[in-house]
């Protein structure tokens, strides 16, 4: 009797083996991958836009995330994979004038900007071990904040880089100061 039932055990498994494969099952497409605007994060990121800041200063970013820190607004952007370069923007409510912004806001070693806002300068900073160089413009917007725009290269990217940069920084300054500020 035993032997009878290992004979037909092994010719069930036999017969499981000899069964025709499943079909595989149809997979629709891809999912679409839906890039969310930076506004949506909220905060200062609803006063940036991508592709106005990809055509200004020419560099791509991809993800936004804002916070808020009593009064001060800020909005940070990125690339999907890597945490540099980076742009950074502050807005505070305030009420300093031209001479306050200057006496106290003005890091050492800042260049005034004309034209944008009531008072503006730029600054670049050198590179340590963990980040590039980085060039921040500030300025007393023409509504009473004051607003920080910084630029933050990846790791190993001199301050020629950050000088190079300038320009258009402030020009995206100016940009966001006739539009949204």
């Amino acid at each position: 009797m035993r032997g009878r039932l290992c004979l037909i055990a092994g010719g069930l498994l036999l017969l499981t083996g000899c069964a025709e494969e499943a079909a595989p099952q149809s997979v629709g497409p891809a999912p679409k991958v839906v890039r969310l605007p930076a506004s949506a994060a909220g905060g200062a990121c609803q006063l940036v836009e991508y592709a106005a800041i990809e055509q200004a200063i020419g560099t791509r970013f991809e993800v936004a995330a804002a916070s808020r820190h009593g009064k001060t607004d800020t909005c940070v952007l990125r690339g999907e994979a890597e945490a540099r370069p980076e742009l950074a923007l502050s807005v505070t409510p305030t009420t300093a004038d031209g001479s306050i912004f200057a006496d106290e806001v003005v890091p050492s070693g800042g260049k005034t900007v004309k034209g944008l806002g009531k008072a503006a300068y730029r600054a670049t900073t050198a590179p340590s071990k963990t980040v590039g160089s980085a060039i921040e413009v500030g300025w007393l917007s023409g509504k009473g904040r004051l607003v920080s725009l910084r630029f933050t290269f990846a790791a190993g990217e001199d301050r020629d880089k950050a000088d190079a940069l300038a320009p258009k920084m402030i020009n995206l300054a100016k940009m966001l100061e006739s539009n949204r500020l």
